[in-house]
């Protein structure tokens, strides 16, 4: 499957899954207001793709049908598949950075791994897993946003990392201080921008309107739109307007769009863990859960966490965003792969110090054993 087709095939899928997620998490904000928050829905999309291709039965069910990707077509690689070429068409996107790695203390399969070609794996190393986040997203996040313990037995990562400039950049000059009024109702004065754009960089869905700024970059370039809402509009509702197709826009009637748009540096790390099971993900977070073609390992997930950041200025946009699945021990007993080791032929000994590289003593043994007698 082509880049661009494995993007359109699966769109649809990230963008469903951008309303549910945004609707569960505003439902949990305090007396319906919705607070600061930045997030990735293509981000979590494809960590939970990634970690659902090594699931089964039920865990896998529940996954997929949040992904969208339920009877996902075998014959194109199946949910890894979908994964890799989505991963893939995303990172045709002009100024996009897109990576995924896995790092574990549990064996992985080797068919998890090959199943998705993309993916980097390693021995789990927290000072190596910040390296790489910080390599990643370009220093925009320092560190992963969540601890690795002693009890974690996987960490999934998945990194959007964006630096565009835009293609008629607002003039320094012209930024002034202008009110505006948050969602309390309090007004302060903010430094923001000021540009004219044609009247086709808008139009309006549903009252609310969008204004989108073009980068530099041509057709493959990231498209940054800005959404304003009437007042009380729920983020949910005035975020989803801005991939809102094109039958639903209404133009603005007007020769010139006279743009103010605040300077905003904006961060939040949000825990997704308890949003999943009103997202119909329950088995994934249990002892019952099973990713049996993950690892031999019987494992949950224990924690989903994202943070982002987004940054708007004069020249152009920075944003980034880390989203890490933390997996540890599940306590279900299900069946096991085994692979006898029977010391029954010619077999070395080796003792260690503590550190485990001295060889205290080592010994082989080519004829038959004679145990040691044993003490009454």
């Amino acid at each position: 499957m082509g880049q661009a087709t494995g993007l359109t095939t699966h769109a649809g899928a990230m963008r469903a899954l951008a309303e549910r997620w945004l609707r569960v998490r505003g439902e949990g904000e305090q007396h319906g207001v919705d607070g600061d928050f930045v997030c990735s829905p293509a981000g979590l999309w494809l960590a939970l793709g990634a970690v659902t291709a090594g699931a089964r039965g039920e865990t896998a069910g529940e996954l997929e049908s949040l992904l969208g990707l339920d009877g996902a077509d075998t014959a194109a690689g199946g949910v890894a598949g979908a994964v890799t070429d989505s991963a893939r068409a995303l990172a045709g996107t002009g100024q996009l950075g897109v990576a995924t790695r896995v790092w574990s203390r549990t064996p992985v399969y080797r068919a998890y791994r090959e199943a998705l070609p993309d993916i980097g794996f390693g021995h789990m190393d927290p000072a190596e897993i910040d390296a790489w986040v910080r390599e990643a997203t370009g220093g925009l996040i320092e560190k992963l946003p969540v601890e690795i313990d002693r009890n974690s037995l996987l960490a999934l990562v998945n990194v959007l990392a964006l630096k565009a400039r835009w293609a008629k950049p607002f003039e320094g000059r012209a930024t002034s201080d202008r009110p505006f009024t948050d969602a309390t109702g309090s007004v302060s004065l903010v430094p923001t921008m000021h540009q004219h754009l044609g009247a086709r960089s808008g139009w309006t869905v549903d009252g609310t309107q969008v204004v989108e700024l073009c980068c530099e970059g041509g057709e493959s370039a990231v498209r940054v739109r800005f959404v304003l809402g009437e007042e009380g509009a729920r983020a949910a509702d005035v975020l989803a307007a801005g991939w809102a197709p094109e039958e639903r826009r209404a133009p603005i009637d007007t020769e010139i769009i006279a743009v103010a748009l605040p300077r905003l540096e904006l961060r939040t790390t949000m825990e997704i863990t308890p949003q999943l099971a009103a997202l119909g993900v329950r088995y994934a977070t249990s002892d019952q859960a099973d990713f049996s073609a993950l690892s031999p390992e019987p494992l949950k997930i224990e924690k989903v966490v994202q943070e982002a950041v987004v940054k708007v200025a004069e020249l152009g946009v920075e944003a980034a965003a880390v989203t890490v699945i933390v997996m540890r021990a599940a306590g279900m007993a299900r069946p096991r792969r085994v692979v006898p080791i029977a010391f029954d032929r010619p077999f070395g000994v080796v003792v260690l110090d503590g550190t485990g590289e001295v060889p205290l003593f080592t010994a082989w043994q080519a004829s038959a054993p004679r145990g040691p007698v044993v003490e009454e």
